[in-house]
């Protein structure tokens, strides 16, 4: 017999790839990091000899989660400024928050809260953009947790950095420091088309061509943004990308509410791809992103949260069922971004996008073992017909027992093993006491 690490016995399994596939009574097997086999429970038994045997005879196992758009610090901010637009909501109450509170110490404690809510939620890998993020590194490696930070970049001053040239020179040097990291890995991250000019923009197309690193980027989230782009420059910025050359198979575009059919076509053509946060899209109205209409073209969607701020939460089976819904709705099409469709969204097209798909996002034999176990049994999602359909539609978050991040078991039974939850909650508490005194309007104060 074959001696590995674990053996993960699974009411059923659900690889993602191939699309479509539930296997029954399968187990996984997980040595150095990695799946090794995948295969009936029986079989599993008389081939290999595990050090740890784990029944889940209630549960799916399923890829973990890639949560393709976070600003996990901003899981601190959670409920500040609710039922405002988008650019009211920053100037108003995030920007002012952010500019009295965010340093070292912020960015640490509320990325230790979010990866703490995120696994307990099966997701397994995010991609972040936030100011320091060597921080954000330093606390995924820590917490074990698959990353891909942000190397952020604005116009303007901040914490973090005084401007376009401080941001690049930062962002280069921790990409440097993380170069052939296990968990953690750098994509640009300049903000959006509004706030980063051209020259910073021109200077990251062409270090991410060099370094062949992801672009992650917001863009056209709301009319407003298109609209002022129009009337100040005369051009949409997606056009204004394509001139400065980052609209590749690089490029992340983050919301992407207002497009057109040939920037449809054009995004597909150019092998870009497209992240999707409905449910932050939908509390800030911004617009509806036509995914349906992207995946038709042959766009890849991914699917992101958001942050904590806008969202309220990181729970991607949420945002799973929300997307699904949602994109029929604004299809007009009831087959439209099916279970399958949004299930693939939030594993393997997230590590597709960022460059990890032949890492994670599936339970695939040589691919990390980034599993999530996902208990069914239960009133609220029983009787099981389609594991798939019951996952996306019915499945809460509470449901999710076990995560494994390349075969490290980081939440096992509910419990974090790496992470400490009773000082991530009272860190969170302390932050609150500060941000309530100094900048919620009285009106606003319990």
């Amino acid at each position: 017999m074959k001696k590995v690490d674990s053996l993960l016995h699974a009411r059923w399994i659900v690889p993602v790839e191939p699309a479509g596939v539930v296997l029954e009574h399968h187990s996984l097997a997980i040595e150095d990091g990695r799946i090794t086999g995948l295969l009936p429970t029986p079989e599993a038994k008389r081939r290999f000899e595990a050090a740890v045997n784990v029944d889940l005879s209630d549960h799916a196992l399923l890829p973990g989660f890639v949560n393709a758009h976070t600003h996990a610090a901003m899981t601190l901010l959670r409920g500040l400024g609710g039922d405002v637009p988008l650019m009211q909501w920053l100037q108003e109450h995030i920007w002012p928050a952010e500019g009295r509170h965010v340093g070292r110490e912020f960015v640490r404690d509320g990325t230790q809260l979010a990866m703490a809510e995120m696994l307990r939620g099966g997701t397994t890998c995010f991609q972040d953009m936030y100011f320091f993020p060597d921080e954000v590194a330093r606390a995924a490696a820590q917490a074990g947790l698959r990353a891909t930070v942000g190397l952020i970049v604005f116009d303007f001053p901040s914490a973090w950095g005084s401007g376009p040239d401080d941001y690049l020179h930062k962002g280069m040097e921790l990409h440097d420091e993380l170069r052939g990291h296990p968990l953690v890995s750098t994509a640009f991250a300049p903000h959006a088309p509004y706030t980063v000019s051209d020259a910073p923009l021109e200077r990251i197309a062409m270090y991410a061509e060099e370094l062949d690193l992801p672009v992650h980027m917001h863009v056209h989230e709301t009319a407003f943004e298109v609209e002022t782009a129009q009337a100040q420059a005369g051009r949409r910025p997606l056009a204004r990308l394509k001139e400065l050359g980052l609209v590749t198979p690089r490029l992340m575009a983050v919301h992407m509410t207002q497009l057109t059919e040939a920037e449809i076509e054009g995004h597909a053509a150019a092998g870009a791809h497209v992240v999707h946060c409905p449910e932050s899209n939908l509390k800030l109205a911004s617009g509806f992103c036509p995914v349906q209409r992207l995946l038709g073209a042959g766009v890849n969607v991914a699917l992101g949260t958001d942050g904590a701020a806008s969202n309220n939460d990181l729970d991607m089976l949420g945002e799973m069922r929300t997307a699904a819904l949602l994109g029929k709705a604004v299809a007009g099409d009831a087959s439209a971004v099916s279970a399958e469709t949004a299930l693939r969204m939030a594993t393997l097209n997230g590590a597709r996008a960022l460059g990890l798909d032949g890492i994670t996002g599936s339970l695939v034999p040589g691919k990390a073992a980034d599993v999530t176990a996902v208990n069914l049994r239960g009133l609220e999602t029983e009787p099981v017909y389609n594991v798939i359909t019951q996952l996306v539609y019915s499945t809460g978050r509470e449901r999710v027992t076990d995560v494994w991040v390349a075969g490290r078991h980081l939440l096992k039974e509910r419990q974090l093993t790496t992470l400490d939850e009773e000082a991530i909650l009272a860190r969170a508490r302390q932050w609150r006491a500060r941000i309530q005194h100094s900048d919620v309007s009285p009106e606003e104060k319990p």
